[in-house]
């Protein structure tokens, strides 16, 4: 190691953690997280170059678009902190391959974590505070904001911390060998969890009716014969146990969508799904359709 190299410390590490956290203070329309971003890297930027012109530009190329979900931000600036320092001690990294490199990774770790954070641990740390509060525990709610806190900040920088440490092999190797492999694993997971939360985010109901047959006598409960009272809602309940939803009604309806959930539960979502998507490859505005 070169005694006139230039390292990001542990406390320079820290404080654009610490940044980072509000990585949303400063959400536009135009570029979005771009502000936040920025801010964080303002320590960074400081140790890494000296003038005011280098800094400048640093600034400058980090007020590029950027979008993704706050906390698995975290391993996309620590990378970016290898590469800038890696810039700063002379190699041939452009601003290109830095934007590149966090637009790479922005867009498949963004659908990581909304389903990690936002709909498991937190439900998972909400529900366990309010069974404590309900039962009368202020241990409750003060647990809920620990552990959540706890858990964030933890991921925040442990995960800023991997990026960073794997970050210089990225910047040896901008041709495409580690940095495709993690971008290639971060679109497969990202793409693994969207697809299966396509059936639960898309609702589409096929409503036409294909047939209606008429039901033949004992295959359908037949409620003028039931006897009164006690007797006739037991005699009710066994028939529906024995026949099923169909021994409601005379007729057995079958709807197009009936059908489609027997070929393949959820196809519809899928392909309306697959068709926005293709759409939207072909720069068909979303606008449009309102």
């Amino acid at each position: 190691m070169a005694d006139n190299e230039i390292k990001l410390s542990v406390a320079d590490r820290r404080a654009v953690c610490w940044r980072h956290q509000f990585l949303q203070g400063s959400w536009n329309y135009e570029r979005m997280q771009n502000g936040g971003w920025c801010y964080a890297m303002i320590p960074a930027i400081k140790a890494l170059y000296k003038t005011k012109e280098e800094q400048s530009a640093a600034l400058k190329r980090h007020l590029e678009f950027y979008n993704t979900h706050p906390y698995v931000s975290a391993p996309v600036i620590g990378v970016t902190l290898a590469l800038e320092e890696e810039r700063a001690n002379g190699a041939a990294v452009e601003d290109q391959a830095i934007q590149g490199v966090k637009v790479g990774m922005m867009g498949p770790l963004a659908g990581v974590g909304d389903p990690v954070f936002w709909f498991t641990v937190r439900p998972i740390l909400g529900a366990l505070g309010a069974s404590m509060a309900m039962g009368g525990s202020i241990i409750g709610p003060i647990l809920f904001f620990v552990l959540w806190n706890v858990i964030r900040l933890a991921f925040l920088w442990y995960t800023q911390e991997f990026g960073y440490s794997v970050g210089t092999s990225i910047a040896k190797d901008l041709s495409g060998g580690l940095l495709g492999k993690i971008t290639e694993g971060a679109s497969i997971l990202g793409m693994f969890i969207i697809g299966a939360l396509v059936q639960r985010w898309v609702s589409i109901s096929f409503t036409p009716i294909v047939s209606t047959v008429t039901q033949a006598e004992g295959a359908y409960i037949d409620w003028s014969s039931l006897p009164g009272g006690a007797e006739g809602i037991k005699s009710a309940l066994e028939q529906y146990s024995a026949l099923g939803p169909t021994g409601l009604n005379v007729e057995k309806v079958t709807t197009l969508q009936g059908n489609l959930d027997q070929l393949i539960p959820g196809l519809a979502a899928v392909c309306l799904t697959l068709l926005c998507c293709k759409l939207l490859k072909k720069n068909v505005s979303p606008i449009g359709f309102m």
